[in-house]
């Protein structure tokens, strides 16, 4: 089924390599994710958080779609370490990794800034300073706010941090040696959790001490969610290899989808009451933004867990795996980067006003616009760059099996 998928696609552009093969669903899981990052959006601009009472919570807690984003990124970008590891070849190489990295973000990423910095009337007084600080990803380090348009670009800059932290991440989970210690890997995951939770109650406040940025939008306050990717690695690897100790009961629980979206639908309405923090742009208590963090953790780790370890050929599978969702989920990264940008010239075409109704018509429009100019960028920006990855090939992965224990696996 999966190369039935692959092939439709390729007929108009090829699907990304390595991601969408063996995890089908998880393209789709990721579209939902860039739909939840949008809808919450245009409903806030359309004034729909304090208009609409607990419908209109539950919208603003749609950014629960970051936290899928940094889960699937956590379990995506860390498999192939413990893979590896798991059966005694080398690390993939830092360097073609970083590569694809900045293949994948920064082209598409540099013409979302140009664009608006330029068309956004709210923009046009921007420095040659400022422009380099967008350019560079700086904002939240620099700055109480973005510039109009790029907002949603906090999360970008805290995926990229992950993305430099990786290399040296694995090292210290995995090691250099040939040998996956899943005991060592959870020390370390646990370990990023409580980086994450001692961030939320006192490092943040002591960080926007000494900082003009916006330590809440920096990533040690979201290790844990990519703690709970990596942990999703970890237990795919072992139970593809035998081993299910304790990965049982998890892939058990994943192959019963319906019972993981109840729960995330319970969980998203525990974050709709006054726990988990207001709704508007106003700050959290530290116990507020813990909550809040911990629960779009988990709900990120049920959503994301049903896709890694969907049952083949099951239902599931073949309705999250259709070519329809997959395709949204290869453009949703031009749907993250450019519906603000839209949202935007949305506003201004029609003459709306901020915060006076019309969330349907401004989600419709929105949305319309957005997977239309994503197709255009993902034709035109997006796989014209990631051709250019084998400039820096990986050697590492030259390295077959072989070289493997007889066993195939090297899991202490």
């Amino acid at each position: 089924m999966t190369e039935r998928l692959v092939e439709t696609g390729a007929s108009l552009v090829p699907p990304p390599p390595e991601t969408g093969t063996d995890f089908p669903v998880l393209d789709t899981l990721r579209a939902v994710g860039a739909l939840c990052v949008l809808t919450t959006h245009a409903a806030f601009w359309a004034g729909d958080y304090y208009r609409n009472g607990a419908w209109g919570t539950f919208l603003a807690r749609l950014d629960v779609g970051v936290a899928i984003f940094f889960v699937l990124s956590g379990f995506l970008l860390a498999r192939p370490w413990l893979a590896r590891a798991a059966d005694g070849r080398d690390a993939p190489g830092a360097r073609p990794y970083l590569w694809k990295r900045l293949l994948r973000i920064a082209p598409l990423y540099v013409v979302t800034v140009v664009l608006a910095l330029t068309f956004i009337e709210e923009n046009q007084d921007r420095s040659p300073s400022d422009w380099l600080v967008s350019l560079l990803m700086l904002d939240t380090f620099t700055t109480a706010g973005a510039p109009a348009g790029l907002t949603q670009m906090w999360s970008l800059a805290v995926e990229v941090c992950f993305y430099l932290l990786l290399p040296v991440l694995m090292v210290l989970l995995v090691g250099r040696h040939r040998v996956l210690n899943p005991g060592r890997v959870l020390v370390g995951l646990a370990a990023m959790v409580g980086v994450s939770v001692w961030w939320h109650l006192d490092g943040a406040a002591r960080a926007g001490e000494l900082s003009l940025g916006n330590p809440l939008q920096w990533l040690p306050a979201y290790l844990g969610w990519f703690a709970a990717g990596i942990l999703l690695a970890l237990a795919q690897v072992l139970h593809a290899r035998g081993s299910t100790r304790w990965t049982q009961g998890l892939v058990t629980l994943a192959r019963q989808p319906g019972s993981c979206w109840t729960l995330v639908i319970g969980l998203m309405l525990v974050t709709a009451t006054p726990l988990a923090g207001p709704t508007l742009l106003i700050s959290p208590t530290a116990g507020e933004s813990l909550l809040k963090n911990v629960v779009y953790g988990i709900v990120g780790l049920l959503v994301v867990m049903t896709g890694v370890f969907a049952l083949p050929g099951g239902l599931y599978e073949r309705t999250l795996g259709h070519g329809g969702g997959r395709r949204l989920g290869w453009i949703s990264y031009g749907i993250f980067c450019l519906h603000l940008p839209l949202l935007h010239f949305v506003m201004w075409s029609t003459g709306w006003t901020l915060f006076e109704g019309r969330g349907l018509q401004i989600w419709a429009l929105v949305l319309v616009l957005s997977i239309v100019a994503a197709e255009l960028a993902y034709r035109l920006v997006e796989r014209p760059a990631l051709r250019l990855k084998r400039l820096v090939p990986d050697r590492s992965s030259s390295a077959t099996s072989s070289s493997s224990p007889t066993s195939g696996t090297t899991i202490a």
